[in-house]
């Protein structure tokens, strides 16, 4: 039998799925994290390696049996950044004295549309701890909007709400902002109090900024000013992804599957995003994915060899 092998590689868990030629799964195992972003490529090809032995010894097969291979992971987002990743795997698995017949790179947006639509036109926003949105028409075309990372761009993401809510705290410590719930949240759970331990949490102990929005969120519900001010921003600032898309899609309807926990758990934010999305974009279908990420990765595993 000929196997197929989906990879969905996060950064706390790297998931595999491996089915037959019909997609129906046979086998799914996870591993530690493969993101690219957060982890060296050796690591990670290490980690990959594991997945793919654990599972060829799992359904008593061999890799000549293995006839294709996608992974998705977040840092492969351009095309050279993929390949070189792929160039990399293939060699360490080389040394090893194993050749695959073929083995892919995608980002981890990608695999996620692919499995989010069953590889049919749609569109899906990440907004974890940065932010994407994708899109596909009927003709096959991908489009995107964000996805810059950081340190220009992840609106609308867990980065963002948390630094522009540290942002905040590091004005109310100089006496140029307004008084804030976040300051007690931030305290009680990273014991900052004054501008010289956010100084020193955020520079020297490489404070996860990421962590903070929670707090910004309760803080928010509580009815915090400075809070709530952030989380409006932040939600229009999603909202502008999807007119940009919408922009390049040229689509009367709008099928949009949300990924992330800042937009799919039920939370201040979500809500207020859910709400501004029905009130200015009554032609975007908020739907529920239709298959994992790694199943994404499957369909594309699958269509490589057409």
């Amino acid at each position: 039998m000929k196997y197929l092998i989906g990879i969905d590689g996060g950064g706390t868990k790297t998931k595999c799925i491996v089915t037959d030629f019909n997609l129906k799964p046979v086998y799914e195992c996870t591993g530690g994290s493969s993101n690219l972003l957060i982890s060296d490529s050796d690591k990670v090809s290490e980690i990959i390696f594991r997945l793919l032995e654990k599972s060829k010894t799992k359904i008593n097969s061999d890799y000549k049996n293995i006839a294709s291979i996608v992974i998705g992971t977040a840092g492969a987002g351009r095309k050279r950044d993929a390949k070189n990743f792929e160039n990399k795997f293939l060699s360490y698995i080389k040394d090893k004295g194993i050749i695959l017949k073929l083995f892919h790179v995608e980002s981890d947006a990608r695999i996620a549309l692919e499995g989010a639509f069953s590889g049919k036109p749609g569109s899906i926003l990440i907004s974890g701890t940065g932010s994407i949105i994708f899109g596909k028409d009927s003709q096959g075309n991908i489009y995107r909007a964000g996805g810059f990372g950081r340190f220009i761009g992840d609106e609308g993401s867990g980065y963002s709400i948390g630094k522009k809510g540290l942002s905040a705290l590091s004005k109310f410590y100089d006496g140029r902002g307004e008084a804030t719930l976040l300051s007690k949240l931030v305290s009680n759970h990273y014991q900052i109090s004054n501008s010289e331990k956010l100084i020193t949490a955020v520079y020297v102990n490489n404070l996860d900024i990421a962590s903070v929005a929670p707090y910004v969120m309760y803080a928010a519900m509580k009815d915090d000013p400075v809070c709530i001010k952030i989380l409006e921003e932040e939600t229009d600032e999603l909202i502008q992804h999807i007119y940009a898309l919408k922009k390049k899609l040229k689509q009367p309807i709008l099928k949009l599957a949300l990924f992330g926990s800042i937009i799919t758990n039920d939370n201040y934010f979500s809500k207020t995003f859910l709400r501004k999305i029905k009130e200015q974009l009554p032609d975007v279908n908020v739907v529920e994915p239709e298959h994992s990420p790694a199943m994404g990765a499957v369909l594309m595993a699958k269509e490589l060899l057409r």
